[in-house]
């Protein structure tokens, strides 16, 4: 089961299929025809392309025009033909030609570049309740990265747990499987910083750190459990590319699978680099997609349903202490919602009407207050096999999308906003740009060109 978020597919996050640390330099010059027999003196001689055609010092004769590759272009010039006796100079005849070309052409490629300097590879990985998800990331431009691997899979860690309170052994099962592959990934290469990380699943299952252990053994990967103060600010950390200078304030919300992070951000003053640097209030509910979902039913949601799981999300941040702490730019134009995760890219996918998501078409996208309405309403009022029917959700969203959306509606509901973005983005970028800061590969102009 592949998931349509970030890191799916390759070309989805932009993934290049070149090694950072391949040379920029020219290809190495050749020729599509060889001079042949032309002129006999004491037996047949060769004719070819000496080291003075290139500098222009040959002897007369009959010219004859050559084509030559220089940097992508083809160029036409005159050139002498100049006969090459058998025995060719002691030191000519020692240097062996690069693989793949004929003795004559290494007299005439170019110099080679030197490589430029390797890149520090940097890895983030991010275990949820639902999702398995792997970057892979060098640095770019001050405060950017490029990936260049990636992996996403639903493995639904989380899947009855709010009944048992343990990992169940098919769920566990699904994960190390997902897990393995990320290893292998992280094995191939030469990296300089990782971070893996576990989520609500693992913080609230009674056997959580012993299947962390397990992980260990078969997949060769140490994961820690974060709390969920620093999950909170990892989202945070990983959505700053997409508040632009003159916001005043912004809630940010990243609906999960066992939980959902929000963390109110306070613009009005001296703007940090950071963004995690202006939260001025948080919180984590322990309700999300799935358990909201196995609570109430997610298969079948009725509108009595919908507006249950609703009233059930208000309630928790009815007790939020820090909610009014941006009543001061709630009615300013330079105040939004930015959300994180897999309910508001699927509403951003069917309000696009993608036949495919497009994850290049939803990062960023700005959705106003009726457009939200439109795409909850819609989804409403479709059934299971409807919303297993839409590209955008799936079969493995399907059941989890309502209880998303119900989740989007409380907090709407506390913050109304004529604005929201959508970010399919959130912890493995945060991790990333805090592993690169700390790094200080930004720094002092060490960053990738």
């Amino acid at each position: 089961m592949e998931d349509h978020d970030t890191g799916a597919g390759a070309s989805a996050v932009g993934m290049s299929g070149a090694s950072p640390t391949q040379s920029a330099g020219p290809h190495t010059a050749r020729f599509s025809r060889h001079a042949g027999a032309h002129q006999r003196h004491a037996g047949q001689r060769q004719i070819g392309l000496s080291q003075a055609d290139q500098h222009g010092d040959q002897p007369k004769g009959k010219t004859r025009k050559r084509r030559k590759r220089k940097r992508g272009r083809k160029v036409f010039a005159r050139d002498e033909n100049v006969a090459v006796p058998h025995a060719a100079p002691a030191a000519t005849a020692t240097k062996q030609p690069p693989s793949g070309l004929s003795p004559v052409e290494p007299r005439l490629a170019a110099p080679q570049r030197p490589p430029q300097q390797e890149l520090p590879v940097f890895a983030a990985l991010d275990l949820g309740t639902n999702n398995c998800r792997l970057l892979v990331a060098v640095p770019g431009r001050h405060g950017q990265f490029r990936v260049i691997d990636a992996f996403s899979r639903i493995v639904r860690l989380g899947e009855g747990l709010t009944a048992s309170g343990r990992l169940s052994q098919a769920a566990m099962d699904r994960a190390v499987e997902a897990l393995k592959v990320c290893g292998e990934k992280l094995r191939n290469r030469k990296i300089r910083k990782a971070r893996l990380i576990a989520t609500e699943a693992c913080r609230s299952a009674a056997n959580g750190v012993e299947f962390l252990d397990r992980v260990e053994r078969e997949a060769g990967l140490k994961l820690e459990i974060i709390d969920r103060q620093t999950e909170a600010r990892l989202a945070v950390s990983g959505c700053g590319s997409l508040v632009e200078r003159d916001t005043q304030g912004v809630v940010l919300f990243d609906i999960g699978g066992g939980s959902s992070e929000i963390a109110l951000i306070d613009l009005t003053g001296r703007r940090s680099p950071r963004l995690a640097n202006h939260i001025v209030s948080w919180t984590s509910l322990p309700v999300g997609v799935v358990s909201l979902a196995e609570r109430f039913g997610g298969r079948t949601v009725t509108r009595e349903t919908f507006a249950a799981m609703v009233d059930d999300v208000a309630a928790r941040l009815k007790v939020f202490d820090g909610r009014d702490r941006l009543a001061h730019v709630l009615a300013s134009p330079n105040f939004h919602l930015l959300g994180t995760s897999g309910t508001v890219t699927t509403l951003a996918g069917v309000h696009l009407d993608l036949d495919r998501y497009d994850r290049r078409r939803v990062d960023g996208l700005w959705m106003d207050r009726d457009s939200v309405d439109r795409m909850i309403e819609r989804l409403i009022g479709w059934d299971f096999q409807q919303r297993c029917a839409n590209p955008c959700i799936g079969a493995d969203r399907a059941d989890l999308v309502l209880a998303g959306c119900a989740i989007l509606e409380a907090i709407r509901g506390v913050w109304p906003s004529e604005r929201l973005r959508v970010a399919d983005r959130g912890l493995r970028e945060g991790i990333l740009s805090e592993l690169m800061a700390d790094d200080g590969v930004w720094r002092d102009g060490r960053r990738g060109r």
